[in-house]
């Protein structure tokens, strides 16, 4: 019995299945899509105001000094930066003698998620249960009644980033935010900002976790984690990456299972997530900058970084933006290699992003007068430094390291109004922000009491 046209059946009727499988007309479950912004900001800017500001000494953060000048901001926007400038239809502001600059940004805040008053109820900024909790968003914890904002606007802090604490190998999502007044996170939240993760290095997250007898207890623990950690991103983003062309190719494929932890972690890996960096020491940076290399993702900016100088020129070449404080230092072993110039040395290397940070809700006060001790300091010492390079470290520069530097950080045409009005050069110990603007709204005025929010957490108000 000849069984061959049996077998050419069977043959035929498989391919026959296998095209019906791959047509594209073939009905397919709905596609699972991320939804990578589910608390999207509702922010809008308060009631804007066209405003000229005249015959001002004007740092536009972007490396240029202009005296006796004029800023036009219309609908919200830097109209014009230059001499004689003239407009109608605008409330004009007469700063003679008088100095703007640029919003002022913290890259590193804890306002709203260890807000005032300082009670253990409201200590929600690190969630310590897990050397990896990538899953958490800072902005879940935010306050926004925090009287520490108020604070901040009266120093001239006009956007600022909000991350978690530093007790975990990967702590979980910053959020930028607008310093405006609010009732919610969300109509703070700066429009379409790049979220942020935090990751630690060094001392904290081995001693938390090495306290309780489990890993990480060492630096090479550390290592070990986020090498782990990376490792899941990679397998994770592979399996959504072969879903998504399954998908694509017809053949109705089942969708990995959702984990809210590599999310983020592809997220990064993706690029649609900058790495904020808790780490002081020179070696454990350029071990960060290697880990970035090894699993193809940037390793972000260094905050405190107090030992920056040694690594300033690997820095620069790599990319890395580097915040800094201009003089605390010694608290702990890893914090004790330090310079005043820190800031100085980086900042003068070329292609560098050097910033002035706080992590503090009292020094965001008046971080311009921190970033002006290393400016007295660092001329003090031998280096060139001038109040239009010292502004870019507390706008500029900390609006690359968000990844916002297109909208914000500079007085450029085209850019979101964020200016503010000084008393004097804003590096003087006498420096006082005396009107607050955000994208072209006045948020506060020292001489006005309706832009002084009032507080029952606040003293001596009535």
């Amino acid at each position: 019995m000849n069984k061959t046209p049996i077998k050419l059946s069977l043959v035929v009727a498989a391919v026959s299945l296998t095209l019906t499988a791959c047509l594209p007309n073939e009905k397919q479950d709905d596609k699972v899509i991320i939804n990578k912004n589910p608390f999207p900001s509702t922010y809008k800017p308060l009631p804007q105001q066209n405003t000229l500001f005249t015959h001002a000494t004007v740092l536009t953060g972007t490396g240029e000094r202009l005296n006796n000048a004029d800023v036009l901001i219309i609908d919200g926007k830097i109209k014009q930066v230059g001499v004689g400038l003239t407009a109608s239809n605008v409330e004009t502001i007469d700063a003679q003698g008088k100095w703007i600059t640029p919003g002022i940004i913290d890259v590193h805040s804890h306002l709203g998620v260890y807000p005032s008053p300082s009670v253990e109820s409201h200590a929600d900024g690190n969630e310590m249960t897990s050397p990896n909790t990538s899953e958490v968003w800072a902005e879940h914890s935010v306050w926004p009644q925090d009287p520490g904002f108020q604070a901040a606007r009266a120093g001239g802090i006009t956007t600022l980033q909000i991350l978690p604490g530093s007790a975990n190998l990967f702590g979980g999502r910053g959020v930028t935010l607008r310093n405006v007044p609010s009732s919610t996170m969300q109509a703070m939240k700066f429009i379409d900002a790049p979220y942020g993760l935090k990751m630690a290095c060094g001392e904290n997250p081995k001693r938390v976790y090495g306290k309780r007898k489990q890993t990480p207890s060492t630096r090479m623990g550390n290592v070990a984690g986020y090498r782990a950690a990376w490792a899941s991103a990679t397998e994770y983003k592979r399996a959504w990456n072969k879903y998504d062309s399954d998908y694509a190719a017809g053949k109705n494929p089942q969708a990995p299972i959702r984990d809210l932890e590599l999310d983020t972690l592809m997220g990064v890996l993706d690029g649609d997530i900058l790495i904020h960096n808790h780490c002081y020491k020179a070696e454990e940076m350029a071990v960060m900058i290697d880990i970035g290399k090894e699993f193809n993702y940037h390793s972000g900016t260094f905050h405190h970084a107090i030992e920056a100088y040694k690594i300033a020129d690997q820095l620069a070449i790599n990319g890395n933006c580097v915040a800094m404080w201009p003089d605390w230092w010694g608290f702990k072993m890893e914090a004790y290699d330090m310079v005043e110039e820190n800031v100085a040395i980086v900042n003068a290397v070329k292609n560098s992003c050097a910033i002035v940070h706080s992590d503090s809700g009292t020094t965001i006060q008046r971080l311009n007068q921190e970033a002006g001790k290393v400016l007295y300091r660092g001329n003090d010492n031998g280096f060139n430094l001038k109040e239009e390079d010292a502004i870019k470290w507390i706008t500029a520069n900390a609006a690359k390291s968000l990844g916002i530097d297109d909208r914000i950080g500079s007085l450029e045409v085209g850019k979101n109004a964020d200016v503010v009005l000084w008393n004097t050069n804003p590096f003087s110990v006498y420096a006082q922000a005396e009107q607050v603007f955000v994208d072209g709204a006045k948020v506060y005025d020292r001489f006005d009491e309706k832009y002084q929010a009032k507080s029952d957490f606040l003293l001596g108000q009535e």
